[in-house]
């Protein structure tokens, strides 16, 4: 791509004209969505500029929802935000598939914990009881979109290790716990910026923002099977809460 120089002294900063720059390639349809952009060093031979100014024209384009940055890969144009939708009977697949997208499941980590007083309360059982935490990573396409911890009360969700061991569907390990009708009860929504392993997981920024939900799932008797945080890649998606 052939670009007219930069205005230098001219009281415009470089790195603001570098991201104009990309950002008209954008526009234009020069650059698709999903397509991984050229290199700092490709990006500062190009512009005839220090590394440090095309990192700060990078960081403007990501702040502003044009590309994404993911750790150790480099910098794409970002794709279409996924709607996802909180409603009463909300199951990752089913949203996905609506959208035209191929949902995949990740199992990291299973393991029995005490339940601390947040949790407990949340669950409605005693302070300290076992319950089965779940760590699950959500993919969109293969592109991670959301990482789950879910809880689970024990015994009564016993089976559901085994379930998950085979199957990484949460849907599938509460029908195992006699909830496979469960509905969502309530959900809190904050911002946050991520840990760093929840920014290498999601495959984006530290210093780009993630959504945080907690979730609690009762069974159709209105008894708590499943009390969920997930963690949302922000620049791939924005939740719809439904009445």
């Amino acid at each position: 791509m052939t670009d007219a120089p930069l205005a230098r002294g001219q009281g415009v900063a470089l790195w603001r004209q570098i991201a104009a720059a990309m950002e008209a390639e954008i526009a234009r349809g020069e650059r698709v969505a999903g397509e991984r952009l050229p290199t700092e060093a490709v990006l500062t031979a190009r512009f005839g500029v220090n590394r440090h100014t095309v990192r700060r024209a990078l960081e403007d384009l990501e702040a502003r929802g044009l590309i994404r940055v993911e750790q150790g890969r480099g910098a794409f144009v970002a794709e279409d935000v996924l709607d996802y939708r909180l409603g009463p009977r909300t199951r990752f697949s089913e949203v996905l598939r609506k959208q035209n997208r191929e949902p995949q499941g990740r199992i990291l980590r299973i393991g029995e914990i005490p339940a601390e007083t947040q949790l407990a309360e949340a669950l409605n059982i005693r302070r300290g009881r076992m319950v089965l935490r779940v760590d699950r990573l959500g993919l969109s396409n293969g592109r991670p979109v959301v990482l789950g911890t879910h809880h689970l009360p024990l015994p009564r969700c016993a089976a559901a290790a085994d379930v998950l061991g085979i199957n990484p569907s949460i849907t599938a390990a509460l029908e195992a716990c006699g909830a496979g009708d469960y509905r969502r009860h309530s959900s809190r929504i904050t911002a946050r910026l991520p840990t760093p392993e929840e920014a290498d997981l999601l495959q984006q920024s530290r210093s780009r923002p993630v959504l945080v939900a907690e979730s609690l799932n009762v069974d159709p008797d209105g008894q708590p099977v499943d009390w969920t945080i997930s963690v949302y890649a922000a620049g791939r998606v924005q939740l719809v809460v439904e009445p």
